[in-house]
């Protein structure tokens, strides 16, 4: 059966909260700031904590579509663009999925191999002088890389447009945690052969002590930009297809591994989630989302492509 996307067509923002709990016990391991370490504020007398930044969610929902033993998409998704980057022995390096910075990457521009950027900055120079064609824009990403269009791309190199290219993410995330508190613990690294050891050198007894947190409520936010979607000026087709792929994201994170860190292993605590906008909207299950994205997939396959890159130093 077909998902009935009626009620987002509609809607300027799909926006979603789904409520979180450790998978056992109470506590988990907040992630970690350099020169800050957990990141805990204030929203008025409640004391709360960036469980994980949109930064590290962006990369969570990107994996969630990676098959990580074939390098490759999950089986699900074939036929979507994307590039994938191989060293000069044909062994697979990386891909404009799994790198940060997507299209942008410089396994992918800064290769002596210059086909592929060749070919990028042709279809983007129509776009070197006056303003932005948005739709020519989004038009070249859906070619190559889907995925900048949901979590958003920064051409920064001259050569495309100046350094003007760019978009914004269209499907953003982050988990915050309420009412926390600090759980102190510590251990101790043991050394059977020589106790009094140089800690220094990785011998000897050492103390360590342990900050975790505990939380009256865990929330993960997501937020889907409908409107941003439709603006991209591709058609009904394109825009089911972006929709459907987001949600997929979200479906199978929130399904799958959400053991953010080796002490913060976290599960939904409801099956059923639903939006707080448009009201009213469920989220799907898994196996929904997956057939009708495969439909859309389908319909708008002649627009993308699969292109290889040879990484040269």
């Amino acid at each position: 059966m077909s998902i009935d996307l009626a009620p987002l067509r509609s809607a300027r923002r799909l926006l979603i909260e789904a409520e979180l709990e450790p998978v056992q016990g109470k506590r988990f391991q907040p992630t970690g700031f350099p020169d800050l370490g957990p990141a805990t504020f204030q929203a008025g007398d409640t004391a709360c904590l960036l469980l994980e930044s949109a930064q590290s969610m962006a990369n969570r929902l990107e994996e969630t579509i990676w098959d990580k033993s074939n390098n490759t998409v999950v089986d699900d998704l074939a036929g979507i663009s994307f590039v994938v980057v191989n060293d000069e022995s044909g062994q697979f390096l990386t891909s404009s999925i799994v790198e940060s910075h997507r299209l942008n990457s410089p396994y992918i521009l800064e290769s002596k191999d210059k086909t592929f950027h060749q070919q990028l900055r042709e279809d983007c120079s129509v776009m070197e002088k006056g303003p932005i064609d948005r739709k020519a824009l989004a038009k070249t990403l859906l070619k190559y890389d889907i995925n900048a269009l949901i979590h958003g791309v920064f051409l920064a190199k001259q050569e495309f447009a100046g350094g003007r290219l760019r978009v914004a993410r269209a499907l953003s995330s982050f988990i915050e945690a309420e009412q926390v508190q600090v759980a102190a613990s510590g251990g101790v690294k043991n050394d059977h052969v020589d106790p009094q050891g140089d800690a220094k050198k990785g011998f000897g007894n050492v103390p360590f002590h342990r900050e975790e947190f505990t939380a009256e409520k865990i929330t993960a936010y997501f937020n889907v930009d409908i409107q941003q979607i439709r603006s991209y000026g591709l058609g009904e087709d394109v825009e089911n297809l972006l929709t459907l792929l987001s949600l997929y994201k979200i479906r199978a994170l929130l399904d799958g591994d959400l053991r953010l860190r080796t002490a913060c292993d976290l599960q939904p605590k409801q099956e059923d989630v639903v939006a707080t906008r448009p009201k009213g909207f469920v989220l799907p299950n898994l196996d929904s989302i997956t057939k009708s994205l495969k439909d859309a997939i389908e319909k708008c396959k002649s627009e993308m492509t699969v292109n290889s890159v040879v990484y040269k130093k």
